[in-house]
């Protein structure tokens, strides 16, 4: 299986960021903004957090609070699972499937290179199977 670094090359390059002080409101328009579903949060150039769609509704809209004024940090998950550049794909499934989380920060030395959603991993296994297929394929018919 592919290493991380692969599937990062594949990605736009943007890492989409969010201080904690923020108010709630200003992390949701911004994922809606992004067409995303977490964003990074940070403490100057340290990851202090993940907030997710999923964090907004349970934490938030189910809690009856209000985002305009509640702070980002109120509701973020703080115990960051990340992974490593040099890490599989595979890893990274195994990951979000045992911790039931949906993105993964891509750390290298704690400076923050990337983000995988479930999406990216469901797309690069999608395609190494095709490719498999593929050579199977042309293996059998030669």
């Amino acid at each position: 299986m592919k290493p991380v670094t692969h599937l990062l090359a594949t990605k736009p390059t943007e890492i989409w960021t969010i201080n904690a002080n923020q108010a709630v409101l200003d992390a949701i328009k911004f994922m809606a903004e992004k067409n995303i579903g977490a964003l990074l949060v940070t403490d100057g150039a340290k990851l202090a957090g993940i907030v997710s769609e999923r964090d907004y509704a349970r934490k938030v809209i189910l809690q009856g609070k209000l985002s305009s004024e509640t702070p980002v940090a109120e509701i973020m998950t703080t115990n960051i699972i990340s992974v490593a550049p040099d890490d599989t794909i595979d890893t990274c499934m195994e990951l979000m499937t045992k911790h039931d989380i949906r993105h993964l920060p891509v750390l290298e030395r704690e400076k923050i290179i990337g983000v995988l959603s479930i999406g990216d991993l469901v797309r690069a296994t999608i395609a190494e199977q095709q490719q498999t297929i593929n050579h199977l394929e042309g293996y059998i018919m030669s």
